[in-house]
């Protein structure tokens, strides 16, 4: 399959979420590309409607370049529980609730586990979507997803939403997202393992 590649010089980050803007931004930076938040450009958030992270990535992104007339790259990411069947899943967010408040979303998660009567190790995944759109409707989609484990409780002042409840299990590691530093979590995290997927497809 040919995927389009991305020859412009500036990319709409179609999200409102800081933590979300600033990881990305890492990550194009390399390739001299100026990135303008939704926020920036005060975009209104659209509806996620799918039922599938990468639905809601392409409806995201979809959103953002139609309204703002250029590129954009939209993200959509969650933890999903295997004792929870696979929840919060795509409604990661909505558990923090309106406030964004990960601090009980990770109370949240944490009680309804221990209400299953689940056996530890609780296993999880971090999945990330990353979906590119142009004006015009056309959309690349890429998804990566990094096993790991919950902890309690939460460790770490890194990152964001549910990185200090998340221990990645590769390479035998130690700590939670929240306790690694960015460097160290950009290489071998969800958003970097599609992140990678992206790069060859469309900027290559």
């Amino acid at each position: 399959m040919v995927r389009r590649r991305f020859t412009g010089d500036t990319l709409v980050i179609a999200s409102h979420n800081a933590g979300k803007v600033r990881e990305i931004g890492d990550l194009i930076a390399p390739f001299k590309v100026r990135a303008i938040s939704a926020g920036e450009l005060d975009l209104p958030e659209p509806e996620e409607t799918g039922m599938t992270f990468i639905a809601n990535a392409e409806l995201k992104a979809l959103a953002a370049a139609q309204t703002a007339n250029l590129p954009a790259l939209a993200d959509d990411s969650g933890m999903s529980v295997d004792a929870l069947d696979g929840a919060p899943g795509i409604y990661s967010a909505r558990w923090a609730g309106p406030s964004k408040d990960f601090g009980k979303a990770m109370q949240k998660v944490w009680t309804a586990v221990e209400e299953k009567g689940a056996e530890p190790p609780f296993g999880a995944q971090f999945v990330c979507a990353l979906s590119l759109a142009w004006p015009d409707g056309h959309v690349e989609s890429f998804e990566g997803i990094i096993q790991g484990k919950l902890v309690w409780p939460p460790r770490g002042l890194h990152g964001f939403g549910y990185d200090p409840m998340f221990q990645p299990v590769e390479n035998n590691e130690m700590r939670t997202f929240g306790e690694m530093p960015a460097a160290e979590k950009h290489a071998i995290s969800h958003r970097a393992l599609a992140f990678r997927q992206l790069i060859d497809a469309c900027f290559g």
